[in-house]
């Protein structure tokens, strides 16, 4: 069963009562002009729309054509935090949550904590970086029916990437590789939006 966020409240519907809502025309939540409620309605229209001209479910649509070609099977993300004390120079943390990836029988969760060292090569409102430093990690590798094995340890890490900057606004495309015991491929595609206090 497909459940979709409410667009005017703090619930999901099933896909049938979203269906209905469709037919029956929304609701406001508040006459128009005289508050701000948050409304995740567009996105779900939208995956109606490629679910209809697909001809199949929204999730299989993604899953099949979006992103098992570009090999992700899993998506996870990151929470970074750091300083660049010089233009070319500067120093990160960050939480990366890898999410769970299964494969048959067996499943592998992992999480750690990064520190990087962050070489710029600024040319105006664009940055390219390159990065090298250490992650702390925790896995928890699942086998079903057999119980789960705990690793941890520190090891290396390094990516690339390129920024754009307007101000104190950025926004941030990297890859980055991380060793990782038990996990073969611990590498992670990103893209994200950066705040810098001036």
């Amino acid at each position: 069963m497909l459940l979709i966020r409410c667009p005017y409240c703090n619930e999901t519907l099933p896909e049938a009562e979203f269906t209905a809502m469709l037919k029956d025309g929304v609701p406001f939540a508040h006459p128009t002009g005289t508050a701000y409620d948050y409304s995740n309605f567009g996105y779900a229209a939208l995956g109606r729309i490629i679910a209809n001209v697909a001809g199949q479910p929204y999730k299989d649509h993604v899953e099949r054509e979006l992103l098992a070609p570009l090999g992700m099977n899993d998506t996870g993300f990151k929470i970074i935090a750091g300083i660049r004390p010089l233009d070319w120079f500067g120093i990160e943390a960050s939480y990366v949550n890898f999410g769970e990836v299964e494969e048959g029988p067996l499943a592998v969760e992992s999480d750690g904590i990064t520190g990087f060292g962050v070489f710029f090569l600024p040319a105006g409102p664009v940055d390219v970086f390159a990065k090298g430093g250490v992650i702390s990690f925790d896995t928890d590798v699942k086998f079903q029916n057999l119980g789960s094995v705990r690793s941890d340890g520190t090891d290396f890490a390094y990516g690339v990437g390129l920024q754009f900057r307007l101000l104190s606004l950025g926004v941030r495309a990297e890859y980055e590789m991380f060793e990782i015991d038990h996990v073969e491929d611990a590498n992670m595609i990103s893209i994200g939006v950066t705040y810098t206090f001036l």
